[in-house]
């Protein structure tokens, strides 16, 4: 494997290059995808805030029509026990006439409950489409980046040349030439690839 590979600089420039380059791509990578992951983290804490925002609106507009169709059915109350006292009739023409009111109140708050939520079921669905949006954005941008040993087969023979001439490194130099030239030729070929 190239990465358990001690290379000797002066040898073995190209090879060196690459794997800086490698390391330098993989560190580029890692910042991205910590930069991507904190924009999601702050778009996930912006959804989060409206989401508590609308659950404090409709628990306000809950509140509010349950006060209102409770002071409403107390004045009712009274007016039907008023009603007792003074004429009848008349007073139960008025109260027939605030219950309707009343029912048209009622259904005034539904309605608007009912708006409430389903914006917020819209805007649930929203953020949910915008977010797989982003993942898959994302994960498009940043493919896993596979990498292919060049030349390898040079290299294990370098590799062995040099375990065996320890002490007479220099009859290693034709192998370390054909290598350089392999790797040369590979950087080319990837760059005309645009990889």
């Amino acid at each position: 494997m190239i990465m358990n590979v001690q290379c000797r600089t002066f040898i073995l420039p190209s090879s060196l290059t690459l794997m800086l380059s490698d390391e330098e791509l993989k560190r580029r990578v890692a910042e991205e995808l910590a930069l991507e992951q904190a924009k999601k983290e702050s778009e996930d804490q912006k959804r989060l805030k409206q989401a508590k925002e609308l659950d404090r609106e409709r628990a306000a507009a809950n509140e509010q029509l349950t006060r209102a169709i409770l002071r409403e059915r107390i004045c009712s109350e009274e007016e039907r026990a008023k009603a007792k006292h003074l004429d009848i009739e008349d007073k139960a023409r008025q109260l027939e006439e605030k219950d309707r009111v009343l029912k048209k109140q009622d259904a005034f708050y539904k309605e608007q409950l009912a708006r409430l939520e389903e914006r917020s079921s819209e805007f649930y669905r929203v953020t949910t489409e915008q977010y797989q949006k982003a993942a898959e954005e994302v994960e498009a941008k940043f493919k896993r980046y596979e990498s292919h040993p060049v030349c390898a087969d040079l290299q294990a023979k370098i590799l062995q040349c040099y375990r065996e001439n320890t002490h007479q490194t220099l009859k290693c130099s034709a192998l370390a030439t054909q290598y350089m030239h392999c790797v040369n030729h590979a950087k080319q070929s990837m760059l005309e690839k645009g990889g």
